[in-house]
């Protein structure tokens, strides 16, 4: 669902920074090889999350949700040099595909790949968090923001991803439709959670920038 025509939305990317070339190849390649290419961040929202994370000047991040990688890759500009990013995802059928292009990139000693079960994996890493990316199942997207929360440095950056969900935040919610429902709950969640302030952003499928007070 676009929210602006799609003549603004290229308008708006061709008056960003570019794309950087490693993550043009991995864009292509995702869209030749990969199910679902749309889950992907792409040019807009990847410059976006390449900004907060240079703003945010990170020490340590959390990706929940690594998909084909790109997102990570723009989180990973904004590291401090000797900086860290943990990755989670479930499909070991993407893992060689992520590496591939982590090894590539400039952040292939920063950046740590975890295979599995997300809500196992946090509380092991043991590291206090500036800047935490959720964009993996929606139905767990409550039990992340709760299990995150205490895991970051004062004035971090949680960022949500898809929290418009195609515009199925404005409609009738169908008794099956889990995700929908947990997403509502969870914007509402973060309106009123008195540990971070929110601003929701209508970029793409809708990115919610919170901060950690």
């Amino acid at each position: 669902m676009h929210f602006i025509s799609e003549a603004l939305e290229d308008y708006a990317a061709n008056h960003s920074e570019n794309e950087p070339a490693l993550l043009t190849a991995l864009n292509k390649e995702t869209h030749q090889k990969i199910l679902q290419p749309r889950m992907l961040s792409g040019h807009f929202q990847g410059r976006v999350l390449s900004m907060i994370s240079k703003l945010v000047n990170p020490k340590h991040i959390l990706e929940i949700g690594t998909y084909t990688g790109y997102a990570a890759l723009c989180l990973a500009e904004g590291l401090q040099a000797d900086g860290t990013l943990d990755t989670i995802d479930n499909n070991e059928e993407l893992y060689d595909f992520q590496k591939k292009f982590f090894d590539k990139s400039d952040w292939s000693r920063q950046i740590t790949q975890h295979l599995g079960n997300a809500l196992e994996i946090i509380p092991t890493l043991g590291k206090k968090f500036d800047l935490v990316f959720i964009d993996a199942d929606k139905e767990n997207y409550i039990n992340y923001f709760h299990m995150v929360v205490p895991m970051m440095n004062k004035g971090g950056i949680i960022l949500s991803d898809n929290v418009l969900w195609s515009g199925k935040v404005l409609e009738p919610v169908k008794a099956n439709d889990k995700s929908t429902k947990i997403l509502l709950e969870y914007n509402q969640l973060l309106k009123n959670d008195p540990r971070v302030e929110t601003v929701l952003l209508p970029i793409r499928d809708g990115l919610t920038v919170s901060r950690v007070v």
